[in-house]
């Protein structure tokens, strides 16, 4: 397939409309995503004049940005690379000069539009439903038109409102520190998100206003207003967004006070406040101008100096400095790139990942580690030359992350094929196991017919009715194979492995229950079972009350799951300072990842990538034939020569490292099951783009398995940080708590100061002790958020110890970020 057919087939599995022409000049080129005609929201660059054909695509309206290369960077030579990363500047100066056209354009039609429309109808029925005049906007047939002017005043886009209150901009027109001005500054200057609020305010109160249009445009509107008039006083008007998670009004109107010091207010609408009240104009037409007014009045700055007492690390005369932000308590982690996925993978997992609005790496891993139950211990490789060292490559997944940021789905999402398999699998047994149930019962029938004739001939011929008596072969009872097991005790999983010699998938939506099930006493044959499991070749001996024991020859497990980062983190604290879950377990999740989220949502609807789909499902197929060598031995694989001297490059260092000092033991534990991990991976993703090599790992996929390695190495250095610096985890989490207004009384009436066994009783996670929160309050005494009191013994006789109290910094009771 010629580069331009790929390319082409890029852009299709990104959700965009094709087009139908692709030219490989390294030329901008823009085509239609909305299927109108003079539409050309779609952009695309190609280079197809070298050894390495590549570019890039995206839509402007949607966003969408991707880049594409006929050719993985792993495989690339040096110059290859060198080449690719030039050719990939280029494309983005090159975006970056069709964006500023784009602007360019988009400012001269909006100044076409502009200067054509008519003064705006105060009657307008928009303008009648909210109550408003029109300020000096203008109409455009039914739509009203409101300029958005930088603030040298130059126009660059439009806003356009119809009669219902659908809004729309200038397509490619400039939105970020633009806005819209109602009134000439004196004094005061207030910035708000929409045209109707900064009307109200400006109606109620008199004071010039500059709308943003958008929550997210509010900092560069302030910081911009901030520095043209730097004597004014800036007040932020926030949207109350109470009914959004985050809140994004208030969040984004106290970021951009923050930043250029000013005041902030929010419409206040009493009690019986319905979820569709959230901004001042909703506030002008509930309450009147005058509560618009009271509101406005009212604002603060964010951050405010109350005179409290002198306290330790307050300053002098009880003046608070202000905080200093936290040190990160989590380290950086690297981005999931989708080159890390075998070719025939890579587009399903990339799809679904756009489509959930989820980190790749939750599919990823997902698909990695289904794949790894399904081969189980039916293809095995050996990763030194002459060594009877056999990896089996059942992996362990673990992914970490909050509620709600899609976990369960994408892992759902995932297992898909195994369910379609063991669904098509347990068709046939039902049908195999109906005919052994009439198979049965024939036998029976016959025995039961011999037992009559043995007894007409047993006084005149025994010999022949012994014939008759003697057993009889019984039909063999099917089994059915399964591929995924979700909540199961040990004594039948067991069971199951006996059926299932060769292995399958354990799936647990949250990891953290089976992990703490594990650790309660008389569970620790149920623990060894597991541990056990993950090598995939060792026998283990089940013994049950009033049933005996059973001996499975193979525990063969692969395991996959999710657990939300406070639970991972309290679990590895205690796991690696001594408790119940210090033997290692938590280590061999070697698939173990810790995403960023993205805050950002973007909405994608789209349909699922067919193709994509289809060729990630196929492997699944295939993968459900792979058959052993024999009845009892696996496949073996083994490195090609070059492959060979690529992972003896890689084992001497690793190995060199983690006997060393410097790393922490608990992550020492868990480095030292890659010797399993890499060799594992590269078996895996050999029988996904490789399979006709005759048991033969290329270099290609060792590659691939050593780069998840670097990837997956930053990732293991968040998980165990929760156990190297638990102080700054436990600082983080008691901030967020104080910010959040958690710390309160039964009224809701939140607390000025507190002594750490007043936050300890909550039983937070990483807060659930009293020396927990004591260090984690230390800490953010030390940056300034607290100021720590010792209170003297309530004893009149001075006796017993003294405690502490924490003085809470007032912006923060003000409901400021400080």
């Amino acid at each position: 397939m010629i580069a331009s057919e790929q390319f082409q087939q890029a852009i299709a599995g990104a959700g965009l409309p094709v087009p139908e022409v692709i030219h490989g000049d390294g030329t901008l080129y823009r085509f239609s995503t909305n299927g109108k005609r003079m539409d050309q929201s779609g952009w695309y660059v190609l280079h197809d004049d070298g050894d390495v054909p590549a570019g890039a695509f995206g839509c402007w309206r949607s966003g969408l940005s991707q880049t594409w290369c006929s050719k993985d960077t792993q495989a690339m030579t040096q110059a290859e690379r060198s080449a690719h990363q030039q050719r990939m500047q280029a494309i983005a100066q090159q975006r970056e000069a069709d964006k500023a056209q784009r602007q360019h354009d988009a400012a001269t039609a909006a100044a076409q539009r502009w200067e054509a429309a008519e003064p705006a109808p105060a009657e307008h029925l928009y303008l009648v439903r909210k109550g408003i005049q029109p300020h000096g906007i203008k109409a455009e047939g039914e739509a009203l038109l409101i300029p958005l002017r930088d603030a040298s005043t130059t126009l660059h886009s439009l806003q356009a409102i119809g009669p219902e209150g659908d809004k729309r901009f200038q397509p490619g027109g400039r939105i970020k520190g633009c806005y819209f001005g109602i009134g000439k500054p004196k004094g005061v200057l207030i910035v708000c998100e929409g045209f109707a609020t900064g009307a109200s305010i400006h109606e109620a109160t008199g004071h010039a206003v500059a709308c943003a249009m958008n929550a997210g445009n509010l900092l560069e509107v302030a910081q911009a207003l901030h520095s043209k008039y730097p004597k004014l006083r800036l007040i932020l008007a926030a949207d109350d967004d109470a009914f959004t998670d985050g809140n994004p009004g208030i969040t984004k109107a106290t970021e951009a006070a923050k930043a250029v010091g000013g005041y902030l207010t929010k419409p206040d609408f009493g009690e019986q406040r319905s979820a569709a009240e959230t901004d001042f104009n909703d506030l002008h037409q509930q309450a009147g101008l005058d509560a618009v007014k009271a509101c406005i009045e009212a604002a603060a700055p964010v951050a405010q100096e109350p005179a409290f007492p002198p306290l330790e690390g307050a300053g002098d005369g009880g003046a608070w400095p202000d905080p200093t932000p936290l040190p990160d308590a989590l380290p950086p982690v690297a981005p999931f790139d989708a080159e890390l996925l075998p070719h025939a993978l890579r587009g399903w997992i990339v799809d679904i990942a756009e489509r959930m609005q989820c980190p790749p790496d939750f599919p990823a891993v997902g698909v990695i580690t289904a794949l790894s139950g399904l081969i189980g211990a039916r293809a095995v490789v050996a990763p030194k030359q002459h060594d009877d060292w056999r990896v089996v490559p059942n992996l362990w997944g673990l992914i970490v992350g909050r509620p709600g940021v899609m976990k369960s789905p994408a892992l759902g999402e995932v297992l898909k094929p195994l369910h379609r398999l063991e669904s098509t699998e347990r068709e046939q047994w039902q049908a195999a196991h109906e005919a052994w149930e009439l198979d049965t019962k024939v036998a029976e029938l016959a025995g039961k017919a011999n037992e009559k004739q043995a007894a007409a001939v047993a006084a005149k011929d025994p010999d022949k009715a012994r014939a008759l008596l003697a057993p009889t072969e019984q039909p063999t009872e099917p089994t059915m194979r399964r591929y995924v097991v979700n909540d199961s005790t040990v004594e039948a999983l067991a069971d199951l492995l006996v059926e299932n010699p060769w292995g399958l998938l354990v799936y647990r939506d949250e990891v953290h229950g089976l992990l703490c099930s594990m650790d309660r006493q008389g569970q620790e044959g149920a623990r060894g079972f597991y541990l056990t499991g993950y090598d995939g070749n060792q026998g283990h001996a089940v013994d049950r009350i009033g049933r005996g024991h059973s001996y499975v020859p193979r525990v063969c497990m692969a395991m996959l799951g999710g657990i939300q980062p406070g639970k991972v983190q309290s679990y590895v604290r205690e796991a690696v300072n001594g408790g119940a879950g210090d033997d290692g377990l938590l280590q061999r999740f070697g698939l173990a990842v810790w995403p960023d989220i993205q805050q950002e949502f973007k909405l994608v609807d789209r349909w699922p990538d067919t193709p994509a789909k289809q060729a990630a499902w196929a492997v699944f197929e295939r993968l459900n034939g792979l058959l052993p060598a024999t009845d009892d031995d696996p496949q073996e694989w083994r490195f090609s020569p070059e492959a060979q001297a690529i992972f003896y490059e890689w084992l001497i260092p690793f190995e060199t490292g983690i006997r060393g000092d410097d790393l922490h033991p608990a992550l020492v534990s868990h480095l030292a099951k890659w010797r399993k991990l890499i060799p594992a991976l590269a078996l895996i993703f050999a029988l996904v783009d490789t399979p006709d090599t005759n048991g033969v790992i290329h270099e290609g996929e060792l590659i691939r398995a050593l780069a998840w390695a670097e990837y997956l190495r930053t990732h293991a250095e968040r998980l165990y940080a929760a156990a190297l610096i638990p102080e700054t985890t436990g600082a983080h989490a008691l901030l967020v708590k104080i910010k959040g207004g958690k710390l309160c009384d039964g009224d809701g009436v939140l607390w000025e100061s507190f002594t750490p066994r007043l936050v300890a009783v909550k039983s937070w996670a990483g807060l659930n002790s009293v020396d927990s929160v004591r260090k984690a309050a230390e800490l953010l005494a030390d940056y300034g958020w607290l100021a720590r009191e010792t209170v003297p013994s309530g004893d009149t006789m001075g006796r017993g110890r003294p405690s502490d109290r924490y003085m809470i910094h007032p912006a923060l009771l003000a409901g400021g970020q400080a």
